[in-house]
């Protein structure tokens, strides 16, 4: 099944917007205080010694702002910026295509790092760390190897499963942050900036209540905003407030915890379906008819951070406090 959910922190092809909001220096950033504080010392350091910056893997739930970091290290480094992703590189030759445009300094990102091929990653591993290139071009009998010399550069490394990348990439990276969920207060403040860059008043009532039920996620509540600004312009209304902002998201389903259907579908099933629980990830979706992987990159983060569900070693379980916002009985022959 394609998440195409609106409070998924995943891409839209439509959230080409978040590149005309997206802030350009280290102060302008929102939120993760000490990996802001941390990445900025290291930047100057690096431009002190006229190096490079380190390689960097940023990690945790999609939609936290680890594109939009990069773009920041690179604007802040006065270098160049390409990106691709891991799927994108399905060959040596694709790899080589990449590094091959690199000029000294420059930035490339990586999203979905975790998903490079093996052979790729070996590979990429001289590139990292002596800034050559060895592939072997031809086949059979007339395969030969060759290396590149590649200019110093920065390799940011984006990805949601920091822990299906291998030991020996991982080491490699010399930076390596988490990126956590936002406090409602810094994604207020996400709204407001984002409401001054785009033109469209909202007061802070309304910022919050977005912010409220914005998963704890930048691009949820940017996505949100761009929605409730639709409501807002079709109903004649010069200011977001918070009546037309709890209209839309009520029309929208998505409820004060920032839940929508797809939520509680999966929270249902456990209940309904498994008995609260435990129950494995493969026959949870299954049953929902998801991917393993989207429920635990995507649906689980929030979910258990928000205490509506629980990891234990016999699979996953709903929590009292799902029974009671849900108003479901608790099937007492469990215990």
């Amino acid at each position: 099944m394609k998440d195409d959910r609106l409070v998924s922190g995943k891409k839209f092809e439509e959230d080409g917007f978040e590149t005309s909001i997206r802030p350009d220096s280290i102060d302008e950033y929102i939120g993760q205080t000490e990996v802001k504080e941390n990445l900025n010392i290291f930047m100057k350091a690096a431009k002190m010694r006229g190096e490079a910056l380190d390689h960097v893997l940023l990690y945790g739930p999609p939609g936290l702002g680890k594109t939009t970091l990069a773009y920041i290290i690179a604007n802040e480094m006065g270098t160049n910026i390409k990106t691709t992703s891991g799927p994108a590189i399905e060959k040596s030759g694709d790899l080589a295509a990449v590094l091959s445009t690199l000029e000294p300094g420059d930035v490339l990102f990586i999203d979905e790092i975790h998903r490079i091929p093996r052979f790729i990653e070996e590979i990429l591993y001289s590139a990292m760390e002596d800034f050559k290139l060895d592939i072997i071009v031809g086949s059979d009998s007339s395969s030969r190897s060759i290396s590149i010399d590649l200019p110093s550069f920065t390799l940011v490394g984006a990805t949601t499963r920091v822990g299906d990348l291998t030991g020996p990439l991982r080491d490699r990276f010399g930076i390596v942050d988490r990126l956590n969920f936002y406090t409602e207060e810094e994604l207020t403040q996400i709204v407001l900036r984002t409401s001054r860059v785009l033109k469209s008043p909202i007061n802070e009532k309304a910022a919050h209540e977005l912010a409220r039920r914005s998963r704890g996620t930048p691009r949820i509540a940017n996505r949100l905003f761009k929605r409730v600004r639709d409501f807002a312009l079709v109903e004649g209304k010069p200011e977001i407030d918070l009546e037309i902002t709890k209209k839309a998201l009520e029309k929208m389903k998505v409820d004060e915890y920032g839940l929508d259907a797809t939520d509680y579908n999966l929270l249902n099933a456990i209940i309904d379906k498994f008995n609260g629980g435990p129950v494995g990830i493969d026959a949870l979706a299954s049953s929902i008819g998801e991917e393993a992987s989207t429920i635990e990159d995507v649906y689980e983060p929030y979910l258990l951070q928000n205490g509506f569900m629980k990891r234990t070693s016999r699979g996953r379980m709903v929590t009292d406090k799902t029974y009671k916002y849900l108003n479901k009985k608790v099937n007492d022959t469990l215990f």
